[in-house]
C-alpha cells in the first residue's frame, strides 16, 4: 500500500559478531535496516552487511549522542530502535506490523516490556520485569535523552504500549555481568559529578541496601531462587560502587564529604 509508512530499525554496534545476525533476522520486517557500527574488531559489519542491512561506521561518542546519529540517519520517519543483544518477538513483530498497516494512528511512539534471559532463565521478577521501553516512535516528535550509560527516548506526548516482549540477552556470562557493572558506574559517576551531584558515606550503605530490599522483597526476586539472590546483591552492589566512584571523585577534587544539592 502507498500509503503505509515505511519503517527503519536502527542498532548500534560494536564487536557483536555472535549476536548480530539474530537481532537482524528479527528485524527482516522492517522497510530498511541500519547499523552504526563503532569499528568493531570482528565481524559485526560483514554480517550486517551480508544480511542486507546499511552499515556506517563511526567514532564512539556516548550512548546518548551514538542512538540519536542513528535515528537522524535513517531513511524513514517512523524508526525502532534495537541493540544487538536484543530480538523482536514474533508477538511483537505481529503488533508493529499492525500498527505499520494503519499507518501509526493516534501516538507518537509505543514502548513494550523488555525480557532478559540472564544466569540460564527468562527473568521475570525484581526490578528487571517489565522494565518497560520506547522504542518505536516518529523521529519528528521524539529523540534519544537522559545521561549515559542509561539512555531513554524522550516523546512529544504520551506513548502508546504494546503487549509483545522485545527479548534481550544482556550478558555472555557472569563475568560480562560484572564487567559492565564497574564501566557503567564509572560513567554514572563522571556524570554525576559534572552535574553537581555529591555523594555521603551513607550512601555505601542506605542505598545498596534500600535497593536490594525493592529487587528481592518488593519486586519479588525471592521467587527466583538462587537467581534472584545474586541479582538483587548484583543490583545493590552496582549502588555501592557508582557513590564510592562519586566519592572518590569528589574527594580528588577536594569537595569532601559535600552534600547533595
Amino acid at each position: 500500500m502507498s500509503g503505509t509508512p515505511k519503517l527503519s530499525a536502527c542498532i548500534v554496534a560494536m564487536d557483536e559478531e555472535d549476536r548480530i545476525g539474530d537481532c537482524l533476522a528479527s528485524l527482516d520486517f522492517c522497510d530498511e535496516t541500519l547499523v552504526v557500527d563503532s569499528h568493531s574488531k570482528d565481524r559485526t559489519r560483514e554480517i550486517a552487511e551480508q544480511a542486507g542491512a546499511r552499515v556506517i561506521e563511526r567514532d564512539w561518542p556516548g550512548h546518548v549522542a551514538q542512538k540519536e546519529f542513528a535515528v537522524r540517519a535513517a531513511a524513514h520517519d517512523w524508526v525502532l530502535c534495537v541493540d544487538a543483544d536484543e530480538r523482536i518477538s514474533p508477538r511483537l513483530r505481529d503488533e508493529i506490523l499492525a500498527l505499520r498497516d494503519a499507518g501509526f494512528p493516534g501516538r507518537a511512539g509505543w514502548r513494550f516490556p523488555r525480557l532478559s534471559h540472564h544466569l540460564g532463565i527468562w527473568v521475570r521478577h525484581g526490578t528487571w520485569y517489565p522494565d518497560l521501553q520506547l522504542r518505536l516512535f516518529d523521529r519528528r516528535r521524539g529523540h534519544w535523552g537522559g545521561h549515559d550509560p542509561h539512555d531513554r527516548v524522550e516523546l512529544e506526548g504520551e506513548p502508546g504500549r504494546l503487549e509483545g516482549e522485545l527479548l534481550h540477552h544482556p550478558y555472555r556470562s557472569l563475568s560480562e555481568h560484572l564487567g559492565t557493572i564497574d564501566r557503567y558506574t564509572t560513567i554514572m559517576a563522571e556524570g554525576l559529578q559534572a552535574r553537581g551531584r555529591r555523594a555521603r558515606v551513607s550512601d555505601l550503605v542506605l542505598r545498596p541496601f534500600g535497593r536490594f530490599l525493592v529487587f528481592y522483597v518488593v519486586k519479588g526476586g525471592f521467587r527466583m531462587g538462587w537467581r534472584g539472590l545474586l541479582l538483587a546483591a548484583l543490583a545493590a552492589h552496582y549502588v555501592r560502587l557508582k557513590y564510592a566512584k562519586l566519592l572518590m571523585l569528589q574527594r580528588a577534587a577536594g569537595d569532601g564529604d559535600a552534600e547533595r544539592p
